[in-house]
């Protein structure tokens, strides 16, 4: 890296850590989106985990409120340019899978990334989340920074999350022509975030962000931790690994790979179109296909009216 690009990082990082409290009443704080249109990125696979991708926009039913919308738009994409944010757990709790961690996130990156294409973003979280590769498509930056990375320290998941949706991955728009993704990558504890889990969701699904979480938890019993893993996934769209075994994370990471190429896109205008600010469940189905399972966030936030 760069001397110019290690100091402008560094820089970043600390107006990150030096950010006041979170306050909703803050003006600054409040995102607004035009949804006069609804964007949905979605995967249908069969009951064995198979992908099905011969559909057409006749095969499927879209339900907002309890009425059945009309879809403006429909492609089988499995081409859209990648904006991806990789979440590395740096804390002192997952210290003995760390370097294998680090090797499985590495090889993601290297299968993933297309030149002039796809972009990813690194931050790294302890105590406090830390930008440690700026988006960039250039596999050998990104390597290197999570190489870098030495555990130590807290959890401030929460805020890695925000941070990495907020700063980062809404950069490119328009928002329907990118396929944004975070994978995060620890044991789902968090005892140093300013943000609340709720919030950390909140701002993933303004970005339209599709969650994927792997936990390092290998003891074979479920924490708490791997509950809030799978919340944020499944609340985005995404879907959460539990590898038993270190050598099995590339195997989880290969899986999110595959699922990225594999997508429906859909847009439909609201009707009735609402600017309550208020989140609105979202229902995607297969017309007369219980054998098929839809996989896409279950809503989005409407713009707040004047």
């Amino acid at each position: 890296m760069k001397r110019s690009d290690f100091l402008a990082t560094l820089a970043g990082a600390a107006a990150w850590a030096q950010q006041p409290p979170f306050n909703p009443d803050d003006p600054a704080n409040r995102i607004v989106l035009d949804v006069s249109r609804v964007n949905m990125l979605y995967t249908v696979s069969d009951k064995k985990g198979r992908f099905v991708t011969d559909l057409r926009a006749t095969d499927f039913q879209i339900v907002e409120s309890k009425k059945e919308q009309q879809i403006l738009e429909f492609t089988a994409e499995s081409d859209l340019p990648l904006r991806l944010g990789i979440l590395v757990d740096a804390s002192n709790s997952i210290r003995e899978r760390f370097r294998f961690q680090q090797e499985a996130a590495i090889e993601f990156i290297n299968q993933v990334i297309r030149p002039r294409q796809d972009k990813a973003v690194i931050v790294a979280y302890d105590t406090a989340a830390e930008l440690v590769a700026d988006l960039s498509g250039d596999t050998d930056v990104l390597s290197k920074a999570i190489r870098a990375l030495r555990p130590g320290g807290g959890t401030a998941m929460f805020d890695a999350i925000f941070y990495a949706c907020r700063d980062k991955l809404m950069q490119d728009q328009p928002r329907h022509k990118f396929r944004r993704a975070m994978i995060v990558l620890g044991d789902g504890d968090d005892n140093a975030s300013r943000y609340t889990r709720d919030q950390a969701l909140e701002m993933a699904q303004k970005a339209d962000v599709v969650g994927y979480s792997i936990s390092t938890n290998n003891t074979k019993i479920e924490r708490e931790g791997d509950k809030v893993l799978k919340y944020f996934a499944e609340e985005t769209g995404g879907i959460a690994f539990f590898p038993f075994k270190v050598q099995d994370l590339s195997q989880s990471f290969e899986n999110i790979a595959n699922e990225l190429r594999h997508q429906y896109n859909l847009l439909y205008r609201p009707d009735p179109l609402k600017t309550d600010g208020l989140y609105h469940k979202v229902d995607i189905k297969v017309k007369g296909r219980k054998d098929l399972i839809v996989r896409a966030r279950k809503g989005y936030y409407a713009p707040k009216g004047s």
